[in-house]
């Protein structure tokens, strides 16, 4: 995985877990890889996926089962969905209006563009 350096490696990691829960390749009540496993997969410390773990613990989209690992929350779908919208809302979404602004592109482009993105990847 190629890391940005703008953000945390862990918050990255994070992104990539819940990338995999909204794509439904991880579902409700699958166990999810072990710290070691996942940073060999990675290339990161274990410490590092521990500390993306515990944040997702935090926000209730994974849980441990003790002595069997940590595993996707029942409702993890609509917890993600929630935490990466406002996310969005709150972080991308200005800087998109300011280029967008900046640019003199007009919505009648992006929906156009939208729209051809959304043919050709769903």
């Amino acid at each position: 995985m190629e890391f940005r350096e703008n953000q945390a490696i862990y918050l990255q990691i994070a992104e990539l877990i819940c990338e995999r829960i909204l794509l439904k390749q991880w579902a409700s009540e699958d166990k999810v890889p072990s710290v070691r496993e996942l940073a060999v997969q990675l290339e990161v410390n274990p410490n590092t996926v521990m500390r993306t773990y515990d944040f997702l613990e935090q926000k209730d989209i994974i849980f441990t089962k003790r002595g069997m690992g940590f595993f996707v929350s029942a409702n993890a779908h609509d917890k993600v969905t929630q935490y990466r919208r406002e996310e969005f809302l709150q972080n991308e979404l200005p800087q998109f209006f300011k280029a967008i602004h900046l640019l003199g592109i007009d919505f009648s482009e992006l929906q156009n563009r939208f729209e051809a993105f959304k043919t050709e990847n769903y």
